[in-house]
């Protein structure tokens, strides 16, 4: 982060400083603090900047702080700003901007994710298209997920999502995409799917797979009725 200063014209003295940052795929800002900055300062710089922010319709507003500018923690929390989480090296503070609930997740040390497997006497599964993240207009079609709320069951988790959501598509079809066929654990999960829709697959067991994003993720499956490579890059 850097503070972007704009200038008003000539005739006027004040000079107007904004906090700059990377917009999130959420509706979001994400500002790291790298310069040294009175407190006072920063104050009216932030005020600025939120005031900015919510002109532009800007939902949360993540501010990363070093511990070397500790000092700037209590005018942040002057203006709204509290405490999501904290690492021996920074402090991470957030704002909610509308005048709404707040949909930030709480900080944990893992976060629990749900997919649901709904297929129906046709033959076809339940599956969406995001309207926000990193899926947003890029046309895949995928099975709802969402992530488990503090202390609820996995189950009870999968059934909300569902719920929220709509759009049915044959199996075979949803299996068939470019983006899930590329993808080991959509690829993995697809198989999983068709499996169980021919009845040769139940239960759980862990298989590492790797995500989209290139990160290690357990998958649960019961490899004992299930007879076909998980996906087309790994071996059961």
């Amino acid at each position: 982060m850097m503070v972007d200063e704009q200038r008003l014209p000539e005739n006027n003295v004040q000079q107007i400083e904004l906090l700059t940052g990377t917009e999130d795929s959420y509706g979001g800002v994400r500002v790291e603090i790298k310069n040294r900055m009175d407190s006072d300062v920063f104050g009216d710089v932030l005020r600025a900047s939120i005031s900015q922010w919510r002109q532009k319709g800007t939902k949360g507003v993540w501010i990363k702080l070093p511990i070397q500018h500790a000092n700037l923690v209590e005018a942040a929390v002057k203006e709204g700003f509290w405490y999501h989480h904290a690492e021996p090296d920074y402090l991470m503070l957030v704002l909610w901007i509308p005048k709404t609930a707040h949909t930030l997740p709480a900080n944990a040390s893992h976060r629990v994710g749900i997919g649901a497997f709904v297929i129906n006497s046709k033959g076809e599964v339940l599956v969406v298209q995001e309207n926000s993240g990193r899926f947003k207009g890029t046309g895949v079609w995928k099975l709802p997920t969402g992530v488990a709320n503090e202390g609820e069951d996995i189950c009870t988790a999968a059934i909300r999502e569902v719920e929220e959501e709509t759009g049915w598509m044959a199996v075979e079809e949803y299996a068939a995409q470019p983006f899930v066929k590329k993808n080991p654990l959509f690829d993995s999960i697809a198989n999983i799917c068709l499996a169980k829709k021919d009845m040769k697959y139940t239960g759980f067991s862990p298989f590492s797979a790797t995500s989209s994003s290139g990160k290690t993720n357990i998958l649960y499956f019961n490899n004992q009725d299930l007879k076909q490579p998980l996906s087309s890059g790994n071996q059961a």
